[in-house]
Parts: C-alpha cells; structure tokens; sequence
C-alpha cells in the first residue's frame, strides 16, 4: 500500500469532481479524502491503495466527470496514511 497526494487544475469545482472521485475511489477499493481548495480551480485528493489501484485513479482524474476539464494533475508520494473509507472534505 501506498499514498500519493493527486492535485488537479482545471474547471474541477461545481461539476461534482468530487463526488465523482469518491465513487471511483470506492469502485478501485482506494481510500483517503477529496477536497476544494479555495482558489476555486483545485481539487486536492489522499489517496491510499496499491499501485495498480491508484494508477488507475490517477488515470481517471485526467479526464474527471463529463462536465470537467482538467488542465494538470500533479501526483507527489507521500507517507503511508491508513483511511477507513475515501470521503469528501
């Protein structure tokens, strides 16, 4: 297991990128948090899982929900966080 903090740019906020990234999260079976950020274009995600897991999320949020448009997605490693579920901040 291991933990990638994801931070996408872009029109990302009030197209339910967030909503949409949990239910991803859950169906690939990763957990952590999503969250705006308050410059209104970033969406900041924790993501714990197996590699293959989060290569798949991280996939899926260059493109998002059909309503967003994504511009760039940073992904750094981070310390192993444990999360019991992947929720909305």
């Amino acid at each position: 297991m291991v933990t990638k903090k994801i931070i996408v740019r872009g029109k990302v906020q009030g197209v339910f990128y967030r909503q949409s990234t949990r239910n991803k999260a859950r169906a690939l079976g990763v957990k952590g948090t999503v969250r705006n950020l308050e410059d209104g274009q970033t969406v900041e995600i924790y993501a714990t899982g197996t590699t293959e897991q989060l290569s798949a999320l991280m996939d899926w949020c260059q493109v998002g929900p059909p309503q967003a448009v994504v511009n760039a997605v940073e992904v750094s490693d981070e310390p192993l966080k444990v999360y019991d579920d992947f929720s909305i901040i």
